[in-house]
């Protein structure tokens, strides 16, 4: 089972399926939450915020590794 709440932007919307859905029959309904209902929207909201703060916290820890190269005989010469 999947089950989003978000406030959409705009009128298109995708929507990504977990691998166990794939090639099955399913169902897709959109409706407007009722006012008691929202406090979940509202906890998805505040993960959200956590992990931007997580991720710009974070990010001077980062480190570009897209042009490193692995040499495996190199990482194994325990004779130097």
């Amino acid at each position: 089972m999947l089950r989003q709440i978000i406030r959409p932007l705009e009128s298109t919307l995708t929507l990504q399926l977990p691998p166990d859905m794939i090639g099955k029959t399913v169902e897709i309904i959109a409706f407007e939450l009722k006012e008691a209902d929202k406090e979940l929207l509202n906890s998805n909201t505040e993960k959200s915020t956590i992990l931007a703060r997580i991720q710009e916290i974070t990010k001077k820890s980062l480190v570009d590794l897209s042009n490193f190269n692995f040499d495996r005989n190199e990482a194994n010469n325990y004779a130097e």
